[in-house]
């Protein structure tokens, strides 16, 4: 028993969720789910519950750089997902640290917006984000709105600029795929969007589930890099996820009076429910 092969590792560097619907443990629970032993590096501590955030208190950097140095001298990872960041000198010590490693895939999934103060409008973090690690990235993965607010960075609000524009100035910035949610579509309909540098290379409609939920965003990216992680192409993987995301959200539970919380698990309650039938039958 003790020549058991390692699993798959990933490490996550992300913001800790004492509800467990974002953030590292979001990330976890996904790697878990996908069969993949998660690591993690704290770059901030959540306050709040599942009707919003109330602060967050940032991790120092070097605390970060510490966190993260120490694992990867001790074991081998498969894939980086780096999620919130917190602050500009963790932007920098990340994207040091993610630099020793070219090989290893690296998906960004930086934007949290409902957190006080570090979400989507803080410029300088997108400006950091923007110029240390989306060039180093294998997939980045935002919202229209978050893509629209990262493109800021670099022009001035203008109806001239499309959707695809701006995914094609981020492919040039050096990100290998981008990743977009919420793209035009019909009402009942979720649309998401794969681009690369030859343009669009897949769009998915999904039928939209009722509902107000935390977390969804967290599954769809660390499923992603859990399964880049187990060796399969971009194209599939985003495909998949996708497909793991919704049947997270469809199975979604109300843990508390605000927003429900994906069930990353809905697989392992679907098989024992099955059991339970079948062994209702005998």
């Amino acid at each position: 028993m003790q020549n058991q092969p390692s699993p798959t590792l990933i490490l996550t560097f992300n913001a800790s969720d004492p509800v467990g619907a974002i953030g590292l443990q979001a990330d976890l629970a996904s790697f878990a789910a996908i069969g993949c032993h998660g690591l993690s590096v704290t770059t901030s501590i959540l306050i709040g519950d599942t009707t919003h955030i109330e602060d967050a208190q940032v991790i120092d950097a070097d605390c970060v750089a510490d966190q993260a140095r120490v694992v990867l001298e001790d074991m081998p990872v498969a894939a980086f997902k780096v999620g919130a960041l917190g602050s500009v000198e963790n932007v920098s010590v990340i994207a040091e640290i993610v630099s020793d490693y070219p090989d290893v895939p690296l998906i960004l999934d930086p934007f949290l917006s409902t957190m006080p103060d570090q979400g989507i409008e803080s410029e300088d973090l997108l400006i950091a984000i923007r110029e240390l690690l989306i060039p180093q990235t294998t997939l980045l993965l935002a919202s229209t709105v978050e893509l629209e607010r990262l493109a800021e960075t670099w022009r001035e609000p203008s109806a001239e600029d499309t959707l695809a524009h701006d995914a094609m100035r981020v492919i040039e910035l050096g990100c290998e795929y981008l990743f977009v949610t919420g793209t035009p579509s019909a009402a009942h309909d979720v649309s998401n969007t794969l681009f690369d540098e030859s343009g669009v290379i897949r769009h998915d409609n999904w039928q939209r589930i009722a509902g107000s939920f935390s977390g969804s965003g967290t599954t769809l990216s660390a499923t992603v890099a859990a399964l880049l992680a187990n060796g399969l192409d971009v194209p599939e993987a985003v495909f998949e996820a996708q497909e793991f995301t919704i049947a997270a959200i469809a199975n979604a539970q109300r843990m508390g009076m605000g927003r429900m919380v994906p069930d990353r698990y809905f697989w392992a309650r679907e098989a024992e429910d099955e059991e339970n039938e079948t062994g209702s039958t005998h």
